[in-house]
């Protein structure tokens, strides 16, 4: 039933469900938001242990084209960023590549400035060039739903053999950018999801590369500010409320989310938590199980995570802020980040302060705390020999167990857009299905605002939001895009001789 004032229930307060809360509190609607969690943030929330330490879930960066999170940055008056910083990638064998600051340099049609600015300390140029071919696969993936098709049943890795790309490239420069971005090795990879990643993220244009990141911790530096702006305007915000069930009425429609013993009343709900989450609500929910939508979700899958931070005696030079790191384990990418350069409270101690993240670690959570604080600091050292002579004097490890989405090959068909079978229930996430061509932290804000224009649409109160959208293909891919296209709907002329 519709009221005046209509009741908006959204669950998940990472940046999809606050992002949707925000908007439909500003436009008047009676909105609550429930976190199963402690804190507010979801997996980019960010906690004090009891002894005054700041840890989080991981670091997550703050990439160029990231314009709907900047946008609200500047809406909330808040200075949460360091300036764009250089990034390193190491291997066993030492320092492999560093990159620069793409927008600094003389702009280059893509992808010629991705190759030719960044550094390749021991990569050959014969194996470099071999990724030209992979540029057709760049231009007839357009994130549409028919590529999508087309290529998710492929994996990753045959994408990159297939087009010529060669072992070592693969091996040295694409398979870390596949660990440390989609969160697992390339046989275990969706074609469509890495194409996605890394034309978003690298390929699009060249300053896309470009990072920034909190000064501190996401939940301190952007959601606490963020919440109570909330609240200000008229949010309701509720943590440790584990959503169980969804109730419908005679018609269908979702009238009421329930939390154990607690009832909220509904005129439209927004699901914006992740994929492990959200079948934990349907294992438990008898409405949304007989929804085929919903219990095709049950064949998603979740990554491990592994977070450490260590608190070394010593100051130790790293010379990048931000490095990624491949070549350690078979099946695992991580990266380190240098807190001492990155956030505010670090920067005048003493000791240094290094936060060690990996990603697809299955094998790693079994670990003692004692086994993982060696495996890391031996890995460190052989990154930066300095850190073998460091006393760890304390140290934060958060094992995450499927943490986040894993985009495997033949997902995409039980992945779900925002519009869902109950005509009031809109779903928001960094897996969901929509065409604005984002990744990662802006696709969960921006799904989250996209479910909140439908609530407005349907009940015809307030102003959408105005999402802005990413920046065009450059002339020379839009050009090449379409004559693509016009060959496909030719007749399907020139398709990839590898695709079934």
């Amino acid at each position: 039933m519709e009221s005046q004032n209509p009741k908006v229930v959204v669950i998940g307060a990472g940046w999809a469900g606050l992002g949707a809360t925000y908007r439909l509190a500003k436009q008047g609607y009676n909105v609550t938001l429930l976190e199963a969690g402690a804190y507010p943030g979801g997996l980019v929330a960010g906690w004090k242990t009891p002894g005054g330490r700041s840890v989080e879930a991981g670091i997550h960066g703050f990439w160029y084209p990231y314009s709907n999170i900047f946008s609200l940055i500047r809406e909330l008056g808040i200075n949460p960023f360091t300036p764009f910083t250089r990034s390193s990638q190491y291997s066993p064998a030492g320092l492999e590549v560093e990159s620069p600051i793409f927008q600094d340099l003389p702009r280059l049609p893509t992808p010629l400035g991705t190759f030719l600015y960044t550094q390749f300390k021991r990569l050959p140029l014969s194996d470099r060039l071999s990724a030209l071919p992979l540029l057709y696969a760049v231009v007839d993936f357009d994130n549409s739903d028919e590529a999508w098709q087309r290529y998710d049943k492929v994996t990753a890795r045959e994408l990159f053999k297939d087009f010529g790309v060669s072992a070592r490239l693969y091996r040295d420069s694409f398979e870390p950018m596949l660990l440390v971005g989609l969160f697992a090795p390339g046989e275990q990879c969706s074609a469509a999801a890495a194409l996605g990643m890394l034309y978003y993220f690298i390929l699009a244009h060249q300053p896309d590369f470009d990072v920034v990141w909190c000064r501190g911790t996401v939940g301190e530096k952007i959601f606490r500010p963020w919440v109570e702006q909330i609240e200000q305007a008229g949010g309701k915000i509720l943590s440790n409320r584990r959503v169980s069930d969804i109730l419908l009425d005679s018609e269908g429609l979702a009238k009421a989310v329930v939390c154990g013993d607690e009832v909220f009343e509904a005129d439209a709900v927004i699901f914006a938590v992740g994929v492990s989450g959200m079948q934990k609500i349907v294992s438990g929910s008898s409405s949304l199980q007989n929804r085929k939508e919903f219990r095709n979700l049950m064949n998603l899958g979740a990554v491990d995570v592994l977070a450490t931070r260590l608190w070394c005696d010593r100051k130790i030079h790293i010379p990048r802020p931000s490095n990624a790191c491949f070549g350690f384990d078979a099946t695992t990418g991580w990266t380190f980040f240098d807190l001492n350069a990155l956030h505010d409270e670090y920067r005048d101690v003493p000791e240094t302060v290094v936060e060690v993240d990996f990603y697809h670690a299955n094998q790693l959570l079994p670990m003692s705390d004692e086994e993982i604080v060696q495996m890391v600091q031996d890995y460190l050292a052989t990154c930066i020999p300095e850190f073998q002579a460091a006393r760890i004097c304390d140290r934060s490890i958060i094992r995450l167990s499927r943490a986040v989405t894993h985009f495997a090959p033949g997902s995409y068909q039980n992945m779900l857009p925002a519009k869902t079978s109950i005509d009031n229930v809109f779903m928001s996430g960094d897996w969901i299905i929509n065409r604005h061509g984002s990744w990662s932290q802006e696709k969960a804000y921006v799904t989250g605002l996209e479910a909140a224009n439908l609530v407005i649409e349907r009940f015809g109160k307030g102003t959408t939001a105005e999402i802005i959208p990413v920046e065009p293909d450059e002339p020379h891919i839009e050009m090449m895009r379409s004559l693509n296209r016009n060959l496909r709907n030719l007749g399907n002329t020139f398709p990839p001789i590898w695709l079934p």
